[in-house]
């Protein structure tokens, strides 16, 4: 019999798929569950509009994210940290505030998706890598001044 399932099944296979599977498995515990639906043309044909919806959906998140990482790519950030008179610096500079100030130039980045191996603790320049989508990452450059 074939089904489509409505939500994972372990073993069975995934949200969506189209499965071919026992008429005893379908009937005492797929259709039983409300995990699966007979596969139908209907069934088959809503199956078929959802998946091309999600795709849609993916595809503009996509684009949305590889236009941030144009945005991003090639920025120059300067940020200032304090420093003692020996130029010890006090502090770091952590990704919530590198964040913050691409949110002050008007692009707007969650702070987790800024990779940084450890928070920048010496005066100097950085190159830094934003993970905005997998696949698609974006490098840009910070540049850390002491103050006193």
């Amino acid at each position: 019999m074939k089904v489509v399932l409505l939500k994972d099944v372990k073993g069975t296979g995934k949200k969506g798929e189209i499965k071919e599977v026992s008429d005893g498995y379908a009937k005492n515990f797929l259709l039983k569950n409300g995990s699966a639906k007979p596969a139908n043309n209907s069934a088959l044909s809503e199956n078929n509009i959802k998946k091309q919806a999600t795709d849609y959906h993916k595809e503009m998140e996509r684009q949305e994210a590889q236009a941030l990482a144009d945005k991003i790519s090639g920025q120059r950030l300067i940020l200032s940290i304090k420093c003692g008179e020996n130029g010890k610096t006090f502090g770091s500079v952590t990704a919530k505030e590198i964040a913050e100030e691409f949110e002050k130039k008007g692009i707007i980045i969650d702070k987790r998706k800024i990779e940084l191996k450890d928070a920048l603790k010496n005066i100097g320049t950085y190159q830094v890598t934003a993970k905005v989508y997998p696949e698609i990452s974006a490098k840009f450059t910070v540049d850390i001044i002491g103050k006193t």
